[in-house]
């Protein structure tokens, strides 16, 4: 991401959500972001994702520049390249879950990959429960279903949207434990946006955000340390 602003509306109405953020995340790495309410946190993973396109600048994932793409290859790009994870799971009441895994690239016309999904459910915890459907499950193991339904296109970069912010402590951790496991054994790259700092300590960074602009990072945090730098945004 190089110089984004994202300005929503015209004239005196007018708001800007982010101002000239530049930013680069690194390969198989874990990134949290996060700031006070408006700060810019869903902007920025909308623009990340090509979902949102910046009022200027540049977003480049791997060697595409998002920018300059027409509306069916922008589409194309998120769906094979890009693996999302959101607070609601999104899952599909009256498929199974080995059927909302494979919806992806069912949808886009690619061959599943029998081995790379089992694989999936495994590592995901999910193996035993292929054939139930979402109502039969909690869920932390819905979100885990979400996940694997992410990682299904071998995508390059995974985008969470506050993943753990409708479980309980014990299943979010878990989750997270989930996530560490995907960058450390997969070489996956995962940028989460969250509010809470403990979700955050598990991150290999936190990048914080103040009104539109990049306003500093964290590197191994802690929960402590992240709950004191947000302390001090909020002072500012």
């Amino acid at each position: 991401m190089d110089a984004v602003t994202k300005t929503y509306g015209t004239g005196e109405s007018a708001v800007t959500a982010l101002r000239e953020v530049s930013i680069g995340i690194a390969r198989a790495t874990f990134t949290a972001v996060m700031g006070p309410s408006g700060s810019g946190k869903s902007t920025f993973l909308h623009c990340a994702a090509g979902l949102d396109r910046p009022t200027s600048g540049r977003v480049r994932l791997g060697d595409v520049e998002l920018a300059g793409l027409k509306e069916a290859k922008l589409t194309a790009v998120r769906r094979e390249r890009v693996g999302f994870v959101f607070q609601a799971y999104n899952l599909m009441a009256a498929l199974t879950v080995e059927q909302n895994v494979a919806l992806v690239p069912r949808l886009s016309g690619h061959e599943i990959d029998g081995a790379w999904l089992r694989e999936l459910l495994h590592r995901v915890g999910m193996g035993d429960r292929a054939d139930r459907r979402p109502s039969q499950l909690s869920g932390g193991q819905q979100q885990r279903v979400a996940i694997a339904r992410a990682l299904i296109n071998r995508p390059e970069v995974v985008l969470a949207d506050e993943p753990t912010g409708a479980l309980d402590s014990r299943t979010g951790r878990q989750v997270l434990e989930l996530f560490r496991q995907l960058v450390g054994e997969l070489g996956q790259t995962v940028l989460m946006v969250t509010h809470d700092p403990v979700a955050a300590s598990y991150a290999d960074s936190v990048v914080f955000l103040a009104d539109g602009r990049i306003a500093g990072e964290l590197r191994a945090p802690t929960a402590a340390q992240v709950s004191d730098r947000l302390t001090h945004l909020g002072e500012a």
